[in-house]
């Protein structure tokens, strides 16, 4: 076999590989969009570097933009075979797409392009995709397909692939920082003989997830008891809905004073819409309705513009989660300059971001042409990252070290990569290494 790093090779964003068997099938892993710096958002306008027409099926690990976000202008250039994920990823992954192009058309204009696709691509993407369950094989030519839990957000996958030989590949896909209060656990890594590994906390610790519950309380107890708003620029994917299960378990348990939150994103709520479909087969636990007394859904531009006439104390958990554009830009210019105010952070910040340059210390920003001052308190829980942290990726590869020949460290800054890389030759003793963009390896 031969796979071919196009994207996702020293950087978090844009994952997207093409595996080609010895007798000439090719599909691919992912076909996600370049995200971050205004340089990274424009390779998402490049060739392919590949005819879209010659890859046989297309395996998306989930729906998450980075992962799925040019799928529709593979689907425009020609590709016409099938795309498979798990059933709700699919359905997400549609919402996610539609909810991006009006983003995409702003991008093309600041970056004086044409429009990256359409509409009507999201579309005929879409009439190709198909819904497979966890652990039932697909076969494509030379290929035998298998999805597992990756445990990240809902229906998320790792995918193994099997040649006629019985030569295995396993691509990670983003793992969860499990056990996660929606999903559970992720399932333990197959057998395989080279794996492709995510690396996004490859040189981090999380802080102990029993912690956050508690950094989130006192986040919310203390914006309160200062009278100000608790801004949380939340991913609509998996984080808002843990937030709204935990802020609920918080006021029902009394640890939190009453307070009006409002969940301000219409694209969160459209997927929430989506976990409740699938809860009863993909989130431990049964079924959930996501909702609580004090919960306010601002779905209307209307609606939430009105947010801002609701007297302080108040929680706003709106998209996106990087400050890169969304509902939670119009509240931080609002509410940065406030001291009584706090910007919490629960996911991670990609350089080149709004969110990432608050998060570094920037004592003003500029939003919307308008210079900002950072004046409110600003602050982090690396529990809440949906990503898991260098002690679980390490964990997840340990039972298969005697098998693997080797691993490729993908999907994280190159600091991350290495240090991964680094840690698993020490500890695992595995033949590990960071990928070359653009490069092919054979296995």
């Amino acid at each position: 076999m031969k796979i071919t790093f196009y994207g996702g090779a020293s950087e978090v964003t844009g994952a997207n590989y093409i595996l080609e068997s010895a007798g000439g099938t090719k599909i691919m892993v992912d076909c996600g969009m370049h995200q971050g710096s205004h340089e990274a958002e424009r390779g998402n306008w490049d060739e392919f570097g590949y005819d879209p027409k010659g890859v046989a099926a297309l395996f998306g690990t989930h729906s998450h933009i980075d992962h799925v976000g040019r799928i529709p202008l593979l689907a425009k250039r020609g590709f016409a075979g099938m795309i498979y994920s798990t059933p709700p990823a699919r359905d997400c992954a549609h919402e996610l797409l539609l909810d991006s192009e009006h983003l995409l058309f702003a991008a093309a204009e600041q970056l004086q392009l044409p429009a990256l696709y359409e509409t009507a691509d999201i579309e005929s993407a879409m009439r190709l995709w198909k819904g497979v369950p966890y652990h039932t094989p697909v076969t494509v030519g030379d290929f035998t397909i298998v999805l597992y839990n990756a445990g990240h957000v809902l229906g998320s996958s790792s995918i193994l692939v099997t040649d006629r030989d019985g030569k295995r590949i396993l691509f990670s896909g983003d793992l969860g920082n499990s056990p996660a209060p929606l999903l559970g656990g992720k399932d333990s890594m197959p057998e395989a003989d080279y794996c492709l590994i995510e690396s996004a906390y490859g040189n981090r610790l999380h802080e102990d997830r029993a912690k956050r519950k508690e950094l989130l309380e006192d986040a919310i107890e203390d914006t309160v008891k200062n009278g100000g708003t608790l801004m949380i620029p939340a991913f609509a994917l998996e984080r808002t809905q843990e937030l709204i299960s935990e802020i609920d378990d918080l006021a029902e348990g009394g640890r939190i004073p009453r307070v009006q939150v409002f969940l301000d994103s219409p694209l969160a709520i459209r997927l929430t819409e989506i976990y409740k479909k699938y809860s009863a087969d993909y989130l431990k636990g049964g079924s959930f309705d996501f909702t609580f007394k004090d919960l306010h859904i601002s779905e209307t531009t209307e609606q939430s513009k009105a947010i801002n006439l609701v007297p302080q104390p108040k929680v706003i958990i709106a998209g996106s989660g990087m400050s890169n554009g969304g509902r939670i830009v119009h509240h931080e210019r609002r509410y940065l300059p406030d001291p009584k105010s706090t910007l919490l952070f629960i996911g991670y910040q990609s350089e080149g971001t709004l969110g990432r340059r608050i998060f570094d210390g920037a004592k003003n920003v500029s939003i919307f042409g308008e210079d900002v001052p950072v004046n409110c308190h600003v602050r982090s829980i690396g529990g809440y990252s949906a990503h898991a942290d260098q002690a679980q990726l390490v964990a997840w590869v340990a039972p298969r070290r005697e098998t693997l020949k080797k691993v490729f460290a993908v999907q994280g800054e190159a600091d991350a990569a290495q240090a991964l890389v680094q840690t698993m030759r020490d500890q695992l003793a595995i033949d590990a290494m960071v990928p070359v963009p653009g490069a092919s390896y054979d296995l």
